[in-house]
């Protein structure tokens, strides 16, 4: 066959298909009746789903939510026990091999005490006061003994989780806010200060800061109707700032220690120092990856932000530490890792990794030079750096993150876009804001607080018992034999 040949047998077989297709066409039409005149042409009615495929469509679709409800309540669960370890052991160890062997003990049972008394605090009505809608400045009583607080999801917080697990989540952050106050009148004050010092600092301080950040209507709400939309993705503000410049209201208040700074207070343990504070940078992934609230990217994102922030801190520490006194030191880049910690605490769930980097790498310098320079420059004795390493690096991380914080790594959470922008001068100010707010409010109410305790207690112990040390004299123990 030639090539016209095919040609034309081609063209022969298009034509006989199209004239079979019209043919077919015309055939449907002639058959469908036509609409009566007045009444307007309607579609043809969809064809309804079998009754067996539709139960099977809605069986899978409630068999993915329990999948996905319980991956993500295993994650937040596994989040909420790292974070509960960050005070105990983690905590606990950190500040107890600080301090002379004299206070260990003492030391140790400010973090382990507080565990228990904010847990009954915050199931009677903590709770309810951070995250019930309420006033701009606190939450109502409607979740007081936590009443209504179930299996089912809080969908303005967390729409996979239940709510008890969002609860018993946020309890850890409330534990372990005012532990970190205990850093700075380490070995001098009463325990009976401390725990009335503790409990109304939680109401004062914690409750309304925590309502203004996190809750739904707070004033410094970034996504859930703030006036000030801060964004504070893990704590910077609400932990952070306010127990480390509280620290610095008590370390001022309550006065240096008895021979400081003329007698060696050197840590008794920097080992038990190192093992805690590898237990934080563990537990600080609950921290901050377990606030994304899922077991999605998000918490990616944050876990990873979170790692490389902390390596940075801990080699920007060391590094000016090793160029300003010679040596790079153990407790040094101890020190380093938790003020990276804290520093990106606040930015992690809105930064990429190489910011993530700088800002701890900036935790790490500034850090170092407040509490080896500056401390020593105003005299004060914040014991165990509280402020030096929280206050400043709180503050640090709150304002860079106006800076750093990027919409693709925090587009969605909870399934919903968030509306955020990429960081910018106006974030910046809001930051700046909520920096502010968070100091006033720990300052004043700190400084109320010790005044109440004072008249109700007394704040210090007498030198005789400081000398002994409070072990001995608050518990009636020794956490060493002294007289080995």
């Amino acid at each position: 066959m030639n090539l016209l040949s095919k040609r034309t047998h081609i063209l022969t077989r298009l034509l006989l298909t199209l004239t079979l297709a019209l043919t077919f066409a015309n055939v449907t039409l002639a058959q469908t009746p036509a609409p009566a005149a007045g009444e307007t042409p309607t579609a043809a009615p969809a064809q309804a789903i079998p009754a067996d495929i539709a139960k099977k469509l809605d069986d899978l679709d409630k068999a993915a939510k329990s999948a996905q409800m319980a991956g993500d309540n295993s994650w937040m669960l596994t989040s909420s026990a790292l974070v509960l370890m960050m005070t105990g052991p983690g905590l606990a160890l950190f500040y107890g091999g600080l301090v002379r062997e004299k206070n260990v003990l003492g030391t140790m049972m400010h973090s382990f005490i507080l565990m228990a008394t904010v847990s009954v605090i915050w199931a009677v009505v903590g709770y309810s006061l951070c995250f019930a809608e309420g006033s701009p400045f606190i939450g109502d009583f409607r979740y007081v003994f936590l009443r209504g607080v179930g299996a089912e999801p809080n969908a303005d917080y967390a729409g996979t989780i239940p709510q008890q697990t969002w609860m018993i989540y946020q309890l850890m952050f409330a534990i372990i806010t005012p532990a970190l106050i205990s850093g700075a009148f380490a070995e001098r004050m009463k325990f009976s200060a401390m725990l009335l010092f503790m409990t109304l600092w939680s109401f004062i301080v914690y409750f309304p800061m925590a309502h203004m950040v996190w809750g739904k209507g707070g004033f410094l709400q970034g996504t859930l109707g703030g006036v000030i939309p801060a964004w504070d993705f893990a704590g910077g503000t609400v932990v952070h700032i306010t127990s480390g410049v509280s620290a610095l209201v008590c370390a001022l208040y309550i006065g240096k220690r008895k021979g400081y700074p003329n007698e060696s207070m050197r840590p008794h343990s920097v080992v038990l120092s190192v093992i805690g504070a590898c237990l934080l940078w563990v537990g600080w992934f609950g921290f901050n990856a377990g606030s994304a609230l899922n077991a999605g990217p998000l918490a990616t994102s944050a876990f990873i932000a979170t790692h490389f922030a902390t390596a940075a801190a801990v080699l920007g520490w060391m590094f000016i530490e090793w160029m300003v006194a010679g040596k790079p030191s153990v407790l040094g880049a101890i020190s380093g890792a938790v003020a990276g910690l804290v520093a990106i605490t606040p930015a992690s769930g809105f930064v990429k990794p190489m910011p993530a980097m700088l800002i701890g790498f900036a935790a790490g310098v500034v850090c170092y030079l407040m509490v080896s320079k500056v401390k020593q420059m105003f005299g004060y004795d914040d014991a165990l750096d509280a402020f030096g390493v929280h206050g400043i690096g709180g503050t640090l991380g709150a304002i860079l993150t106006g800076v750093f914080a990027t919409k693709e790594v925090n587009d969605l959470r909870m399934g919903k876009p968030m509306g955020l922008v990429d960081g910018d001068a106006g974030q910046v100010m809001n930051q700046l804001i909520a920096v502010a707010i968070s100091w006033g409010i720990a300052i004043v109410g700190t400084l109320v607080i010790l005044k109440i305790c004072d008249l109700v207690c007394g704040v210090r112990v007498n030198g005789e018992d400081e000398t002994l040390g409070l072990d001995l004299s608050m518990h009636g123990e020794e956490g060493y034999n002294l007289e080995s």
